[in-house]
């Protein structure tokens, strides 16, 4: 159960339709006036982040399947192992075969853990973020001709089906500056990445949260940072992408509804 401030009662935030015009006004659920706690979310995001993350290590025994051994003193050379019955060094790191000095290993603890309620907490404090100007602003996005936030849009906004719509309703609800900022921050990444499957670096722009599968779903995945996502699938991660909470958002009036309802429990201090 989380407590907010007497602030989050009565606050309305306008509908608009696909003509950027507002068209009614609806109550703001509490719980977008939470605590923003950065700390937390940033927590929540290396949780998600880890979680995919797969363990790697080397053959226990690789570089020591071998006969060598040292001669020991005496001799005039190096008392490094040598195979038996030659003088080939072997299994010591420094030669050729031979075994690692510090082998990667399965058993490195690489998952940073969570505690549910805490994770809850975050993806509340997230959601809070995306209704805060300042965060919007501090995150990079463009916002200048943006009225208010969150953004909520009618539920028509599921059914647009191609990209030059999408693109559209993106200028009249004034967030095509900042899908252009992401498009052009797209860059070629530095190093060894760009050989292994992530040529690209793509800058984050507006986050659309909807009610279940639709057809916007195929319109707008031509835009360069914008992403789609269902209301029950959406993470902590989507709202503060690398921990950093405020992202552009954009609800349509059910998907609102449904987070509303969700954290419904939320208890306002009076």
């Amino acid at each position: 159960m989380l407590i907010v401030e007497e602030k989050a009662i009565g606050r309305e935030v306008g509908v608009y339709n696909l003509e950027g015009e507002v068209v009614e006004k609806i109550p703001l659920p509490k719980v977008f006036f939470a605590p923003i706690r950065r700390d937390l979310i940033r927590r929540a995001v290396l949780a998600l982040q880890t979680s995919r993350r797969q363990p790697k290590g080397t053959d226990p025994e690789a570089g020591e399947r071998t006969t060598a051994e040292s001669w020991g003193v005496g001799h005039g050379i190096a008392r490094v192992p040598r195979i038996k019955g030659s003088s080939r060094a072997a299994l010591a790191p420094n030669t050729v075969g031979g075994r690692r000095a510090h082998p990667p290993k399965v058993e490195k603890k690489i998952k940073e853990k969570i505690n549910k309620k805490e994770k809850k907490l975050a993806f509340i404090s997230a959601l809070a973020a995306v209704a805060d100007r300042m965060f919007v602003k501090m995150r990079g996005h463009v916002i200048d001709d943006i009225k208010e936030l969150p953004l909520v849009v009618l539920d028509d906004f599921e059914k647009i089906e191609k990209a030059k719509d999408l693109r559209g309703v993106f200028k009249k609800l004034g967030v095509w500056d900042d899908v252009m900022r992401a498009y052009k921050g797209v860059r070629i990444r530095s190093g060894r990445g760009k050989m292994r499957g992530r040529k690209y670096k793509k800058p984050k722009s507006v986050l659309i949260i909807v009610s279940g599968n639709a057809p916007i779903f195929k319109a707008g995945r031509n835009f360069p940072g914008v992403d789609i996502k269902d209301v029950n699938n959406v993470n902590v991660e989507d709202l503060a992408p690398g921990g950093d909470p405020g992202r552009l958002t954009i609800f349509t009036v059910s998907a609102l509804k449904t987070i509303g309802e969700r954290y419904g429990d939320i208890v306002v201090a009076g």
